[in-house]
């Protein structure tokens, strides 16, 4: 019991919520909502009575996250003898894998908060709900540290900072639309200046012919 209060602690600091639905109960599979997104959708992570540990919506089937170990396969080993393939009586070795199955429920939870904080907190450097990000290395040092509250206050503090430069970028984009007006107002200016040098220039050039000579017109 004390092994599973804890791991239930451990759940409710890092946020991870259960959405088990009542048919999943009676089937012994317990389905856990991290407080992360990835494509858009919050992370899912099932247990299962079988053994297995699951992501739920990372692809069209769920995805196995036990740990895997090599299996030893032997084949028959066949040599052609021109006309038929003939056994030769040896075997042929191949080394696969199998998943490694995590009978109990609170061994199954405890590795699903281990994985999940290497792959998913610290790996994705802890994207949480409304887009934010706290630094790969900061959150590596709190978990390190065990200070989950660290954590929720780094947070908090991404959270403000964020806010203050939403404050920021608003008076920029404010500053910027009134530069723009000062601009337009001096580009007028300027042009009329410009159509006013371009019209004197035109009267200083007017002239007339009298007796087969130009006189220019002051």
């Amino acid at each position: 019991m004390l092994r599973e209060s804890k791991v239930i602690e451990q759940m409710e600091l890092l946020g991870i919520k259960d959405i088990t639905t009542n048919r999943q109960t009676k089937n012994g599979t317990v389905i856990w909502q991290l407080p992360i997104k990835k494509y858009g959708q919050y992370i899912e992570i099932g247990s299962f009575k079988s053994g297995y540990v699951r992501r739920m919506n990372g692809g069209y089937t769920p995805y196995q996250l036990n740990k895997c170990e090599g299996v030893d396969h032997y084949y028959k080993a066949y040599e052609w003898t021109g006309e038929e393939q003939k056994w030769t009586g040896k075997y042929n070795k191949f080394i696969g894998k199998r998943r490694i199955l995590i009978p109990n429920e609170v061994d199954r939870l405890e590795y699903l908060i281990s994985y999940c904080l290497k792959n998913y907190y610290i790996n994705q450097a802890n994207m949480i709900e409304n887009g934010n990000y706290i630094t790969k290395w900061k959150h590596e040092y709190e978990m390190k540290n065990g200070s989950m509250d660290r954590v929720r206050e780094l947070q908090d503090e991404i959270r403000r900072n964020n806010d203050l430069i939403s404050v920021q970028r608003a008076r920029i984009e404010e500053l910027e639309k009134e530069i723009d007006k000062i601009n337009d107002y001096n580009y007028d200016k300027i042009e009329g200046l410009n159509q006013e040098i371009r019209d004197k220039g035109a009267l200083d050039n007017l002239s007339v012919i009298v007796n087969n000579e130009r006189y220019k017109i002051i």
